[in-house]
C-alpha cells in the first residue's frame, strides 16, 4: 500500500471519534463496492492516461453532499496519490483501516525502508498542512528546526528515542515531556507521529525532512505576484482560484506594483515561474536574437 497513503489515513483518522470512524468505514466501504461492481467508474478511476489531479478532482465532485467529508477527503486523496490501477485497492485498505479504528484497534505501522518510512510521515503532514494557514506552517517550521537540534545535541534523548526496543508510547512520552510545553500542538502531533510512522534510528533526518517539507508546503501556499499595473478584485479572486488549482491548496496572493515590468505578469509559486510581463518577453528575445547572432557568427 502507498506509504504516503497510509500516513495521511492516519492523520484524517486519528482526528474522528468513534461513531465518525464507524460512518467513514461504512461510507469508504461501500465505496470501493460500488468502485468493484460499477465498470464505468471503476475505468474512471483506473485510467492510467487520466492524472492523478484530475482523477481526486473528478471523486471529490461525485463524492460531494453523498458521503461524510473525512470519507471524501480520504477517497480523494487516494485517487491523487496512488498508482491509477491501485485505486481500488487503496479504497478498501482505508475502509478497513477506518473499521479497524471504530473498533478500538489500532494497527502497528509495518517497518518500512527510510525512504518510505519519511514517505509515510510526509502524508500524515499532508493532512495537517492542508488544516494550516501559511502562518502556521512558518511556525511548524521553525519549531520542527530547534526540536531536531535539541534532540542532536542530546546523547541521552537521542539515545532513547532510537531505542526500538523501548515501546512507542514511552517514546512518544519522552517527546511530550520535553516539547510539550515549547512547540504548538499540532508541531508535537508531528513529532509524535515521527516516532510511531519513522524509522526509529532515522529521528533526527525524518525531523529535518520533515522541516523542509514543511517549508516547501509554505512555498507552495504562497503566490509571488509582480504585475505592470494592479489588479482588480475580480482579476485577483480569478487568479488565486487558479492557482489553486496549479497548488492543490489555497493560495495567498503577495502583489507587487512594477511598472518597469512594462505590461504582463509574473507569478513565483514554490517551484513554479510564469513571466508573461511585457519585460520578461523582451528579455527572452533578446537572449535568442543574442544566441542565434553567436551561432552565425561562429558557424561564418
Amino acid at each position: 500500500m502507498n506509504a504516503s497513503l497510509r500516513g495521511y489515513g492516519a492523520a484524517i483518522l486519528g482526528t474522528l471519534d468513534a461513531a465518525a470512524l464507524a460512518t467513514c468505514a461504512d461510507d469508504l466501504g461501500n465505496l470501493a463496492q460500488t468502485v468493484l461492481t460499477n465498470h464505468e467508474l471503476r475505468a474512471a478511476l483506473t485510467d492510467t492516461s487520466v492524472p492523478g489531479a484530475v482523477r481526486r478532482d473528478v471523486l471529490a465532485d461525485v463524492l460531494n453532499g453523498k458521503v461524510s467529508a473525512p470519507a471524501a477527503r480520504l477517497a480523494s486523496h487516494a485517487a491523487l496519490v496512488s498508482h491509477a490501477q491501485e485505486v481500488p485497492s487503496a479504497l478498501s485498505y482505508l475502509a478497513e483501516r477506518s473499521r479497524h479504528a471504530a473498533a478500538g484497534t489500532h494497527d502497528a505501522e509495518p517497518v518500512l525502508s527510510v525512504l518510505s518510512s519519511r514517505n509515510r510521515v510526509g502524508g500524515f503532514a499532508t493532512a495537517i498542512f492542508e488544516d494550516s494557514q501559511v502562518s502556521d506552517l512558518e511556525v511548524i517550521e521553525h519549531e520542527l528546526f530547534q526540536v531536531a537540534r535539541a534532540i542532536e545535541s542530546s546523547a541521552d534523548v537521542r539515545r532513547a528515542l532510537t531505542d526500538r526496543d523501548l515501546p512507542l508510547s514511552r517514546r512518544q512520552g519522552v517527546i511530550a515531556a520535553l516539547f510539550a510545553a515549547k512547540v504548538t500542538p499540532v508541531t508535537l502531533r508531528l513529532l509524535e507521529y515521527v516516532l510511531a510512522g519513522g524509522r526509529a534510528r532515522d529521528v533526527v533526518g525524518t525531523i529535518d525532512w520533515l522541516a523542509d517539507q514543511t517549508a516547501r508546503a509554505r512555498g507552495w501556499r504562497i503566490a509571488k505576484v509582480r504585475t505592470a499595473k494592479a489588479l482588480d478584485q475580480a482579476q485577483a479572486d480569478g487568479l488565486r482560484a487558479s492557482l489553486t488549482k496549479v497548488a492543490g491548496n489555497p493560495v495567498e496572493l503577495q502583489i507587487t506594483e512594477d511598472a518597469t515590468l512594462l505590461g504582463g505578469i509574473r507569478i513565483e509559486v514554490g517551484d513554479l515561474l510564469v513571466d508573461a510581463t511585457a519585460k520578461g518577453r523582451l528579455e527572452s528575445l533578446r537572449e535568442h536574437i543574442d544566441a542565434e547572432h553567436r551561432s552565425y557568427v561562429t558557424n561564418d
